[in-house]
């Protein structure tokens, strides 16, 4: 084997991630040479701090704080993005690829947002562009999805694909503590960035699962048609409800496929306490896929870190290297569908989705109220499904009712939540979150 060239990687970025790439890829090299067929080796780092890349890679390796120097350089045969963000990110890919070049990146918001100028680019120029890492860290959920279950009409996928938002509601059901608090400590332990926004807004969550549903359902990416909702008004007595009634609340990606189109939706949900999915607690990761075939199937690890995401990376390094010299035709194709076989189907808006809801209400403790709300979701055809009407305490006129409720339109649980929130006996909005029985 050691006759053949080694490929040469370019790698952007020399943080957190692409730290864990180079020292993972040098510790494993004798292994990962077998497994590719032949040596793979990062050749050049660019980075804005040269002197902290130095004290990363070893002298043999060239340093640059150009990384357009990289991505034109005729030696290097992939380049690693790890920079991440959309503006000089886009760039550098495109570039790449112009120049002949495979990439491997971690970039969700570039792909989420550009994928399909990107994959497109690369169709024409006749290179790979891999992005395992771009999901879940280090597990194999795009391997799995793309090629695993290829043969199954996939039905749904819903998965925990942001560890700083699971943290922080693992956190709130076990210290009982508000939301605000736990993000402080989320921050102090680096689970949470100082800027939190994108985690806990479900931003970074919906660009995965935009990047799930194309590859899923054989469809564009569709990033600004996904319904985005986080988890910063999350009540922790709403949590201690959810519990009592058999149920936990995960932040959900979720990309459901419906006779009218694509569900493409981030945002708390009750899943029962049974439920795998609701057992994932800390910063883990974990996606299910519900495929025709092979029925539901689990994918759990760590979604972020530097050597989880590393493996991932170096999976595609591997990937690439293999079929470095493949003709074209004969990829794994980027969206697992071949390019000319995208289908255009419409992400359905948040109205026309179909799920069951858990509703808490404020009301004046006197009788007829229950009547007047269960009046109201049967004129809306929603039917309740399980029921805690509190007792008012001493000296109290006022408590709280919650109600679970079976599937139905969205838009219709929207226009009974207005009659409701409008009869005199209730107070206030009423608190609504979405459930899955997955």
């Amino acid at each position: 084997m050691s006759q053949i060239k080694p490929v040469n990687a370019g790698l952007l970025g020399i943080g957190t991630v692409g730290g864990g790439t180079y020292t993972v890829l040098t510790r494993n090299a004798a292994e990962i040479a077998r497994r590719a067929g032949r040596e793979i080796r990062i050749a050049a780092v660019a980075d804005r701090n040269i002197e902290h890349a130095r004290t990363i890679v070893g002298a043999d390796v060239r340093l640059t704080s150009d990384a357009f120097e990289v991505v034109r350089d005729p030696e290097i045969d992939i380049v690693i993005e790890l920079i991440g963000g959309y503006t000089v990110a886009k760039d550098l890919v495109l570039a790449a690829i112009e120049n002949g070049k495979h990439v491997v990146t971690a970039n969700k918001a570039l792909l989420a947002v550009h994928g399909n100028e990107i994959f497109a680019a690369a169709h024409r120029r006749d290179v790979m562009v891999a992005f395992e890492a771009a999901v879940a860290g280090g597990i194999p959920i795009i391997k799995a999805l793309r090629e695993g279950l290829s043969a199954n009409r996939i039905q749904w996928v819903a998965g925990i694909i942001n560890g700083t938002t699971n943290f922080i509601l693992s956190e709130m059901r076990d210290k009982g503590l508000p939301f605000a608090e736990v993000l402080r400590e989320a921050q102090r332990l680096g689970y949470a960035e100082a800027d939190p926004t994108f985690d806990i807004e479900g931003v970074d969550a919906a660009h995965k699962a935009t990047i799930i549903s194309a590859i899923a359902f054989g469809i564009p990416m569709q990033f600004d048609k996904a319904y985005i909702e986080g988890i910063s008004r999350l009540e922790s007595i709403d949590i201690g409800y959810a519990e009592q009634l058999g149920y936990r609340i995960k932040l959900l990606g979720i990309a459901r496929r419906r006779a009218q189109g694509v569900e493409l939706r981030v945002h708390p949900t009750l899943v029962p306490a049974k439920c795998l999915l609701a057992n994932v607690e800390g910063a883990m990761n974990a996606v299910l896929a519900q495929g025709d075939a092979v029925g539901a199937t689990l994918y759990y690890g760590k979604g972020a870190g530097a050597e989880p995401t590393a493996s991932a990376v170096i999976a595609d390094l591997i990937d690439v290297t293999r079929l470095h010299t493949a003709d074209p035709e004969h990829r794994v194709p980027h969206l697992a569908f071949q390019p000319g076989q995208l289908r255009d189907v419409p992400v359905l808006p948040i109205g026309e989705t179909v799920t069951s809801y858990y509703l808490r209400m404020r009301v004046l403790d006197k009788s007829g109220v229950l009547a007047d709300i269960a009046r109201i979701l049967a004129d809306g055809d929603i039917s309740i499904d399980a029921m805690i009407q509190k007792e008012a305490g001493e000296g109290e006129s006022q408590t709280d009712i919650i109600l679970l409720t079976h599937r139905t339109v969205e838009k219709n649980a929207d226009a009974a939540i207005a009659r409701i929130e409008a009869l005199d006996t209730v107070q206030g909005k009423v608190t609504r979150l979405r459930l899955e029985l997955l």
